[in-house]
């Protein structure tokens, strides 16, 4: 028996593929620095193409593929209405993305005050008052929050039929 089989080793590598796009999804899925439902559903899909799509078919990953739209628009929409509603400008959610981004490398306390300050600062260079800055940081920091939330609700309902598609 040969140990460096071809397709075994395709095999390994392609799953690693799988596991590893899966991984950087549902770390994507609380990071707003990386595209976690797109991730998550390209692991998903590769998992099931590894498999011929015996557990997993069309209906099963067209399902997936709306939760992966319906996580990222959510994203997106919660952080946007979450600023627009305590009047944060454009340049205020920018800073607050930023921010979160800049965050993620102190920890909790950095993904809760990163978009906040951010915010802040977009706030304040958009010629805003200190008042003004401060409600845009709160607005932008509770939308980001509540998006971060709603990509988590679709992460884990993506990975919860998938397994319940591939177990039963």
């Amino acid at each position: 028996m040969d140990i460096f089989n071809a397709e075994l080793l395709s095999a390994i590598l392609l799953w690693a593929g799988a596991a590893t796009l899966i991984t950087l999804g549902l770390i994507g899925l609380v990071f707003p620095a990386i595209p976690g439902p797109p991730l998550l559903f390209g692991g998903l899909w590769m998992a099931a193409w590894m498999e011929d799509y015996v557990h997993v078919g069309l209906w099963t990953l067209v399902i997936l593929g709306l939760l992966t739209l319906l996580g990222v628009l959510a994203d997106f929409v919660a952080g946007a209405l979450g600023a627009k509603r305590f009047g944060a400008s454009g340049l205020s959610v920018l800073g607050a993305t930023l921010g979160a981004i800049v965050g993620i490398f102190f920890g909790l306390i950095g993904l809760l005050i990163g978009p906040f300050a951010g915010a802040v600062i977009g706030e304040l260079m958009s010629g805003r008052t200190l008042d003004a800055a401060g409600r845009a940081g709160v607005g932008a920091t509770i939308g980001l929050l509540i998006g971060t939330a709603a990509k988590l609700a679709t992460g884990i309902m993506m990975v919860g039929i998938f397994l319940f598609m591939r177990l039963t």
